[in-house]
Parts: C-alpha cells; structure tokens; sequence
C-alpha cells in the first residue's frame, strides 16, 4: 500500500459511509470500519466498501475464547476484511486462532492486527484496572506475543512505534490516535502527528475525526497526503 493512511469510518449508517468512502478514495491507502458500523449495517458492508477499490480494516477488537474468535474471524474472512483486530489481551490461544480463521476466511489473503493498549488510555486508567505496568512496557510485551502468534501488525499508540519495533521487528505498526498539527484531539491521550508518526516508523496511519468530521473531507484527506507526499 503505497498511501499509508487509514481513513476510519465511522457514520452511522451504511449509505452515509459508503458515500464518505466514495469522497475521500482517491487520497486514502484504505478504509476502516469499526463497532458501529460493524453491528450496524453488519458485515456486508465491508465487500460493498472494498469494491471501491481500496482493502477493508475490520476493527472488531475480538476478545473471547479461542472457538468464538476463531469462527467470527472466519466469518469475517469471507465478508472481505484485508485487516482484523483482535486483542492481544485475551492470550495467546486466541490470538492464534484469530489468525487462523481469518486466514482460512479470506483465502489467505487476511492478516490479523494485535491491539495492544488502547489510545483513549493512560497509566492512571491502566492502574485503575489494577495493571500498574507502564503503557511503553505492557506494549512491548504484547507487541512480542502478537508476532509469536503470527499476526501481521500490531495496534499501538504512535508513542509506542518505536518499542513495538524494538520489541517485535518483523510486525507492521498501525497507529491511531494521529492527528494532523491543530486538530483537536478528542478521547485520544497519546498522539503524534502524521508526519511524527511515519518518522517513527508506522507502517499505516488510522485517521478519523480530521478527514471525516472535516466540513470538506475529500479536502481534509488530500491535504494529509500531500503533506506525507511532500
């Protein structure tokens, strides 16, 4: 994928992402669909999104015994999903066998992304949880059994490129939470950059709020790859 960007599209309905999708195309690498959408107008959303020429991200943060994942990710193999995430909390067992059933649903041509630590989340909620690690060192540790379970990439804050590279090199960084220089950050509380994240080294970049909020996004999204391209 040569544009690194993936636009996350969040609407609330089909016909409205499927519209958003059409708009920005031509200045995306691909399109993401998250909860939402996925429970909304449900999986068959994902082929009609990838006819428009770009592959799917399917963010359905899996985390369930290994025989439930194993046939969701299946599943969701067969609607179309390039991409997958799956939590690496839930343990090794599962995450093996998301990769597994998304490999067997989409022919081979899926791969699984590990979600690490959430972007919306920082030390203090992680200690409220009763996890006191650092958020760098608990994303290394995932970082490290997402890749031993053969998962393409892994889901981390751009903060955290650099330590999943270190911890994990032969997986792909997809990193939310970046926001273009004066974008507000909303329930984000680690971000970068796009340019800041790519010199990290980030392998694809999730972008929402600031192409799909954007009163223009077609606009919002060509002047984010402009500024990548340049």
């Amino acid at each position: 994928m040569t544009n690194p960007v993936i636009v996350a599209i969040d609407t609330a309905d089909g016909p409205s992402a499927l519209a958003l999708a059409a708009a920005v195309v031509d200045s995306v690498g691909a399109f993401k669909i998250g909860l939402g959408l996925l429970h909304g107008p449900g999986p068959g959303l994902i082929g009609e999104l990838r006819d428009l020429g770009r592959p799917v991200f399917v963010d359905a943060k899996l985390h369930d015994i290994p025989s439930q994942v194993e046939r969701a990710a299946r599943a969701l193999g067969r609607a179309g999903a390039r991409w997958l995430t799956a939590h690496v909390a839930g343990g090794s067992a599962m995450l093996t066998a998301a990769v597994a059933g998304l490999a067997a649903g989409s022919a081979g041509t899926g791969g699984v992304l590990g979600v690490s630590v959430l972007t919306s989340l920082d030390a203090s909620d992680l200690a409220e949880v009763g996890i006191n690690e650092p958020p760098a060192e608990l994303v290394a540790r995932m970082a490290h059994v997402a890749e031993s379970c053969g998962a393409e990439g892994v889901v981390c804050s751009p903060r955290e490129i650099s330590i999943v590279k270190a911890a994990a090199p032969g997986v792909a960084v997809v990193t939310p939470g970046v926001r273009p220089a004066g974008s507000a950050a909303g329930d984000q509380r680690r971000t970068a950059t796009p340019q800041e994240a790519i010199a990290s080294g980030a392998t694809w970049l999730v972008i929402g709020r600031p192409i799909t909020a954007a009163s223009d996004p077609a606009a919002a999204a060509a002047d984010i790859a402009a500024q990548l391209n340049a």
